[in-house]
């Protein structure tokens, strides 16, 4: 309907400019600036304002998952500030803006900025915001554009209604893409009959009010709003005849009858007392407008329909929105459909209300349309990555580290599991490590385990040999109680290795080093004794030697205990200073809970280990001196080659020990012990085993002194 001048004080263009102390009225104006009662304690509206219009679409779009959005706008104040309180609820639900193009506000949009919006909308989101065009609708060319140009499966928000009427392209068909938030609206009672009998020379001083009315007189109008004349030109094709776009008369209507109220109240309170209210007394009744701002306030009332109307303490009309859907129907033409409504001043659970199956989508939606988002939701187990130089919704979705679990989809970071838990396969859940040692049940400890008890009984059937011809030659020869004590230290290396599998105790974790130091010091110490024997015999057979008086086992057996007592005060003050104790190492392997002995002092440790590295070079420097001398009196040349073993084993030791962890560090150390104490009882003890058994011929004196 086109605008008049109301009789009332009626503000009907949104305008900032406050006339002093008179109360006014808007029907149209949603400027949610207009709401500060300390800067325009006058005015009063029958529209919402732009706040609850924000928070109708925001409700809309999480009522539908839409998490993606576009937003077109223009630039004037009012608008900018609701699109930025329409930014941060989207974004406060998790959704985000792909886009804000804003345009002038003083004009109509170019053609240039139309194809600028059109491929804006080609390239973004498919949820697309219109908010401008407020006060108006969109004439149907541009929405015939607006198809022509865009691509299918979009959902576009308005807050202007489109004009209706018939489309004589019949080749053309209009997309069902349209959520329209418009303030409620209603016909009111003989609205129709008004608009069919009204004569257009009252509206002689509006030509395009004019004109709308004799569009009204074509035969095609409806018989609701058809009037009872002939047109005296033919009106172009579009005609407004077929529009139900009455603009804001249902607005215009309660403001008139609110003004009527307020009226009513002044005069019944005496507020008017000594005036005569007559028609003639215009002068009067504009000399008291100011006074009605104090029944405007707070005003509850009834209008035509039987509605209660409230106008609240900040002057606005507690009514709410009508969310309508722009229908294609089959006969061309164009119908609202009422599918939702938003009412801020109901209850929190009944404000918003949707009516899916009213809702006709486009027909590249087979039902409700898809959640529109940049990408899918990162699933559990998975996080979000922004890609880089996009919205904060455009993201990859990557995987959860080791370790780390997400159990909710879209989360930006990954929960780290707890240092006795580890993540599942879809890094969803925290679980349990596995507790892990080397146990005796597994192949790895039963195979250690069997080779360290096969060479215990190998050092015992050889120490019963060498006891059982203890009067041979061979046997006596190079000190054979040395060699009783370096077989029963092998024994005890062999045995030692025992200690490093299992569960570890407190027990087992202090006896595994320092049991494997000591027995190797005492192997170790008795091969050094060997050898030093070695020398000293073959120097006291020199005439006029002085090496004569350190023959004899008093030697040999003082160089067996001083060494060994050395390794062994190490050993003390190991474990009297920092000893090894079980420790649950959670970090070393994935998913798994190592149990494992802590070495306590590392220093102390090897320490240890370059005494026995020491005792080593030092018999093998030796040996490999005395190996010419006679075979009579010699081992040398076997001790050289047992060192040799035993130096190449613990070299190459400790770069495979500090390399691997839990059990498999465990095994290591566990091979080496039986390698290097094998390659001492091989190569020393199975050349003399040999004679004694397979040669006995050679068991003589004879045939020691030969070669």
């Amino acid at each position: 309907m086109p605008k008049q001048d109301p009789p009332f004080p009626v503000m009907n263009d949104g305008r900032k400019v406050q006339i002093d102390n008179m109360a006014e009225v808007s029907y149209i104006s949603q400027n949610l600036y207009m709401s500060d009662p300390v800067q325009y304690p006058y005015f009063y509206r029958t529209v919402p304002n732009e706040l609850h219009l924000c928070a109708g679409i925001g409700k809309l779009l999480k009522y539908f998952g839409w998490k993606w959005v576009s937003i077109f706008s223009t630039d004037d104040e009012s608008s900018m500030r609701a699109i930025q309180t329409l930014k941060e609820g989207i974004e406060r639900n998790g959704g985000c803006i792909a886009l804000h193009q804003t345009f002038a506000h003083q004009r109509k949009l170019t053609k240039l900025e139309l194809q600028k919006i059109h491929r804006a909308i080609n390239q973004s989101s498919s949820v697309n915001i219109y908010y401008f065009n407020k006060n108006n609708a969109f004439s149907l060319i541009y929405i015939l554009d607006l198809q022509r140009n865009v691509k299918s499966g979009h959902v576009i928000i308005t807050i202007a209604e489109v004009e209706i009427m018939i489309i004589n392209q019949k080749h053309f068909e209009i997309s069902n893409k349209f959520f329209i938030f418009k303030p409620y609206k209603k016909v009111m009672p003989n609205f129709l009959k008004f608009i069919r009998e009204m004569k257009p020379v009252w509206l002689a001083s509006d030509k395009r009010a004019k004109h709308w009315w004799i569009d009204l007189c074509r035969s095609s109008c409806p018989k609701t709003i058809r009037r009872d004349c002939i047109p005296r030109v033919e009106t172009h094709a579009l005609s407004r005849c077929f529009s139900t776009y009455f603009g804001n008369s249902y607005s215009v209507y309660n403001a008139m009858y609110a003004l009527a109220y307020a009226l009513h109240n002044m005069i019944l309170s005496g507020a008017g007392n000594g005036t005569i209210w007559t028609r003639e007394n215009r002068e009067v009744l504009y000399s008291l407008p100011w006074k009605l701002h104090h029944y405007l306030r707070n005003l509850h009332f009834k209008n035509g329909l039987g509605e209660d109307m409230y106008l609240d303490e900040n002057g606005d009309l507690a009514s709410g929105y009508n969310i309508l859907n722009l229908n294609f129907l089959p006969n061309m033409t164009l119908k609202y459909k009422v599918v939702g409504h938003y009412n801020p001043n109901a209850p929190p659970e009944q404000d918003f209300t949707i009516d899916e199956k009213a809702i006709v989508w486009e027909s590249s939606f087979t039902q409700k349309p898809l959640k529109f988002r940049c990408n899918p939701s990162c699933q559990p187990g998975y996080r979000k990555l922004t890609k880089e130089g996009e919205p904060v919704c455009c993201y990859y979705c990557i995987p959860c580290a080791d370790g780390e679990i997400s159990n909710q989809t879209d989360m930006d970071t990954c929960t780290t599991c707890s240092d006795d838990k580890w993540s599942n396969k879809k890094r969803d859940a925290c679980i349990p490590k596995v507790i892990t040692f080397l146990s005796f049940e597994e192949p790895l400890g039963i195979a250690l385990t069997s080779i360290s008890m096969f060479f215990f009984l190998i050092t015992a059937v050889i120490l019963g040999i060498f006891i059982y011809y203890r009067d041979t030659p061979i046997v006596r020869a190079n000190n054979r109680h040395i060699s009783y004590i370096l077989l029963i230290s092998l024994k005890l290396c062999f045995l030692c290795s025992l200690l490093f599998i299992g569960h570890p105790e407190d027990v087992t974790c202090i006896l595994r080093q320092t049991t494997f130091g000591i027995t190797f010091s005492i192997a170790l110490s008795s091969i050094l004794a060997k050898t030093i024997t070695v020398v000293i015999a073959f120097q006291a057979t020199k005439p006029g030697s002085k090496f004569h008086k350190w023959m004899g086992s008093r030697v040999s057996n003082s160089i067996v205990l001083s060494c060994s007592l050395i390794q062994t005060i190490l050993c003390l003050a190991w474990l009297f200073s920092a000893p090894p104790f079980p420790y649950l190492n959670k970090r070393s392997e994935i998913g798994k809970i190592l149990i494992e002995c802590n070495e306590g002092s590392v220093i102390a440790f090897y320490c240890v280990l370059s005494y026995l590295g020491f005792l080593a070079g030092i018999s093998f420097i030796i040996a490999f001196l005395a190996r010419n001398l006679p075979d009579s009196f010699n081992e040398a040349k076997y001790i050289t080659f047992s060192m040799l073993v035993f130096c190449s084993v613990w070299i190459s030791f400790i770069p495979t020990y500090l390399s691997n962890k839990g059990k498999n560090m465990v095994a290591v150390e566990i091979f080496a012990i039986l390698a290097s104490s094998t390659g001492l009882l091989g190569c020393i003890f199975f050349p003399k085993c040999y004679i004694i058994l397979l040669r006995p011929e050679r068991n003589n004196k004879k045939d020691l002194r030969k070669t």
